[in-house]
């Protein structure tokens, strides 16, 4: 009679090699990813998209009859208008916007630098400065820093990769909306036979987590940008709040350090802008206006199911995702979460913790 041979803690041979195997292939996919950070972020983007976009798609198809790339065509010549029409609008306020910013950027760093050390002169790097100096040096190594060589064609590069990427999203958008079917059922069938239905299982749940997830951090972005835009510009009358409402909504998606970043970015311009003690104030209560609208009734209302993950871990899982894959890393930070916790849900069979 043969014998199973036995493992510590009672593991069958099959059962760690198996566990070893798929600890080797996630090591690997790991690396792979973060060397491959950069490329790999238009297929993060148009896969999101994607996701978001195929019910729409899906819906076409059987409200109308229409075959499925058909439906997928619709879809993506009505998002095309709509990122023209916004780029025709929005791109020459944004390009004065920062055209300004670069002008101001001496005044913006006197203020801050003002608001520090007040009329006083401290000591840096063996050097007595007041305010004015700290700007003027600040904006000199700026100046110098650019003017290095190779510094303009690395900007040059980083443009021409921006507009090259963002080509590539739109084309890799146009293949998955209409091939997205038989992607999945590919990215399926790579997987054991035995494992499929569990991998079917873990998707009827995480599915609609996601979707919401996605959905819903789209929905607070745009949301925080128009409050932000309101409340910079048509309220406190705040220069360049055109790029303040933008940087605002961008940084939303980074828990509590984006918030704060574009507060404190915020805080800059209207000190700069302030003359007296009024300004001042009316900024701060801005600011508490919109993180109590966005924090405490937008993002659980919006978000509201999807949002089952800790805060805690949130930021450890942004921290961490950006620290190793960049802005990817930050993109796919909480989905990937989502999904190790609700996998774990659902082939275990039991209640989420926490």
């Amino acid at each position: 009679m043969t014998q199973t041979r036995s493992w510590p803690f009672g593991l069958p041979a099959q059962g760690n090699a198996s566990g070893a195997a798929l600890a080797i292939v996630f090591a690997i996919s790991v690396i792979v990813f973060h060397e491959m950070r950069w490329a790999l972020l238009p297929f993060v983007l148009a896969g999101l998209l994607a996701y978001l976009l195929n019910p729409l798609v899906n819906w076409i198809s059987s409200r109308f009859g229409f075959s499925r790339i058909r439906s997928a065509v619709a879809v993506f010549a009505a998002l095309v208008a709509i990122v023209i029409a916004g780029g025709w609008l929005g791109l020459p306020p944004l390009w004065r916007e920062l055209g300004r910013l670069v002008t101001d950027l001496r005044s913006i760093l006197e203020a801050f630098a003002h608001s520090l050390v007040d009329d006083r002169a401290v000591v840096i790097l063996g050097k007595n400065m007041d305010a004015a100096q700290i700007a003027e040096s600040a904006t000199s190594g700026l100046r110098d820093w650019i003017a290095q060589t190779g510094r303009a064609t690395e900007l040059a590069t980083l443009t021409f990769a921006a507009v090259f990427g963002s080509i590539l999203v739109l084309v890799l958008l146009f293949y998955l909306l209409v091939q997205g079917p038989e992607i999945v059922q590919g990215v399926l069938w790579l997987a054991p036979p035995d494992k499929r239905q569990a991998i079917e299982r873990v998707w009827a749940r995480l599915g609609p987590l996601l979707w919401r997830y996605v959905l819903g951090v789209l929905i607070v972005v745009a949301s925080t940008t128009l409050a932000a835009y309101v409340g910079l510009g048509l309220v406190l009358g705040l220069k360049h709040a055109f790029f303040l409402a933008l940087l605002t909504g961008f940084l939303e998606m980074v828990p509590v350090l984006g918030p704060g970043a574009s507060a404190l970015i915020g805080g800059l311009v209207a000190i700069q802008n302030a003359t007296g003690l009024g300004p001042v104030v009316a900024y701060a209560l801005y600011v508490i206006f919109l993180r109590l609208t966005i924090d405490q009734l937008l993002g659980p209302l919006v978000l509201g199911a999807a949002a089952t993950l800790s805060p805690v871990v949130i930021i450890f899982c942004f921290l961490v995702g950006g620290t190793l894959f960049g802005v990817p890393g930050i993109i796919l930070a909480a989905p990937v979460a989502l999904t190790i916790k609700t996998s774990l849900v659902v082939l275990r069979d039991e209640a989420p913790v926490g």
